[in-house]
């Protein structure tokens, strides 16, 4: 491994402290729920959805994470006004934890950030996320909210290559007339958190480790990525999970640790009934890292679990 000269920036959301130097701080992870036909979810449009079965998957989630020290954050998915306003008001319920708000929807994720806002949730709330297709109406709402966490996606349609998702970022690459990082914080975003962007298979997926390294090495930020949307979306792998399942979701879990050897501060996972295999496998390869990293000065955070389970 190795220590990047740019000094690394550490967030703190809700308690939950994400960046810093390859093997300092353990990955941050978040597992989603109530996503795409999730068999939880009775009524995406009204949000109605099994408790009992939602409030087990986040304890799961959170027992893991307090046996690893790897933190968890809990990625809220909805497609309604509606909906994501009951999963926000359940997640915060039973869970101290920081969220992910998340919807295909640019009005969803408008509502979203006024109504954590009034019910005095904003500190917790991480926008996902602010990218090439923002429209002013969404940076209105995140600039009257007190919303200030967010991903940056460096998702470029015109230029997937690094280059064009770097500059996506920094000056808006040709496609946009300001880079998405000032475009952050002009929306009152302080602790920006940077996606490359996960392509599929033979589509570039690769790049966004490559940009994971040369991001924090330019800015500093803390980074990380959905990687698990790479093998998903592989026809291939596809095609053998009709053979056997376990390939698929062995090959989609342990993408997990290929976004921390590239030096991610945190991954989203994906379905978060994946969190008893992940939280293991994170916490396997951060202890590597941080034994990598022994030699450069580098102090494992008391969290880390290095710390706690060797």
């Amino acid at each position: 491994m190795f220590r990047f000269q740019k000094e690394q920036e550490v967030v703190n959301i809700a308690g939950i402290k994400i960046g810093g130097q390859p093997g300092e701080l353990p990955t941050a992870l978040a597992g989603t729920i109530f996503y795409n036909n999730h068999k939880i979810v009775r009524d995406a449009a009204a949000g109605i959805f099994d408790k009992d079965t939602a409030e087990q998957l986040v304890n799961i989630q959170e027992t893991n994470s307090d046996e690893t020290g790897n933190p968890h954050l809990i990625h809220i998915f909805g497609t309604t006004v509606e909906s994501i306003s009951n999963y926000i008001d359940f997640i915060s319920y039973i869970t101290d934890a920081p969220f992910l708000i998340d919807s295909p929807e640019a009005l969803v994720r408008m509502h979203a950030v006024d109504y954590v806002t009034d019910i005095g949730l904003a500190d917790k709330a991480i926008y996902n996320s602010i990218n090439m297709s923002i429209t002013d109406d969404e940076q209105g709402a995140l600039k009257k909210s007190d919303v200030d966490s967010s991903i940056i996606l460096g998702f470029n349609a015109m230029n997937s290559s690094l280059d064009g998702r770097m500059a996506l970022l920094e000056n808006g690459g040709g496609i946009i007339e300001t880079g998405l990082l000032d475009i952050a914080k002009e929306c009152g975003i302080k602790n920006i958190l940077i996606d490359p962007s996960i392509t599929p298979m033979g589509d570039g997926a690769g790049v966004a480790l490559r940009m994971t390294l040369t991001a924090k090495a330019k800015w500093g930020c803390p980074t990380g990525s959905g990687i698990h949307n790479a093998p998903s979306a592989w026809n291939w792998l596809k095609a053998k999970r009709k053979e056997d399942p376990q390939i698929f979701q062995i090959c989609d879990i342990a993408s997990t640790c290929l976004q921390q050897v590239a030096t991610g501060d945190f991954v989203l996972y994906g379905p978060i009934e994946n969190a008893p295999y992940t939280f293991p496998l994170a916490a396997m390869s951060d202890i590597m890292i941080a034994e990598a990293s022994a030699d450069l000065d580098i102090e494992p955070s008391s969290s880390h679990p290095i710390n706690i389970l060797v």
